[in-house]
């Protein structure tokens, strides 16, 4: 289960984001948070460092889709 959810964030994070239309920004959004969800259960029973640091950088991708969303920085 732990793996296949670190393979399917590895992928995420390998995967180009320009030319993106909006509704593919909006289906990577949503993926991106079901994958930091599902890497936070495993994690909150493990207390697994490598997990954390997988759930930071998808986080991290997220942001950076949602601000390209929004249309305005984040600053």
């Amino acid at each position: 289960m732990a793996d296949d959810l670190l393979q399917l964030a590895t992928e995420f994070e390998n995967r180009k984001l320009s030319h993106m239309s909006t509704s593919d920004r909006v289906a990577a959004s949503r993926e991106a948070k079901s994958l930091i969800l599902s890497i936070n259960e495993i994690y909150k029973k493990t207390k697994d460092a490598d997990l954390m640091d997988v759930m930071k950088r998808l986080t991290e991708k997220k942001k950076k889709i949602e601000k390209r969303l929004k249309g305005n920085p984040l600053t």
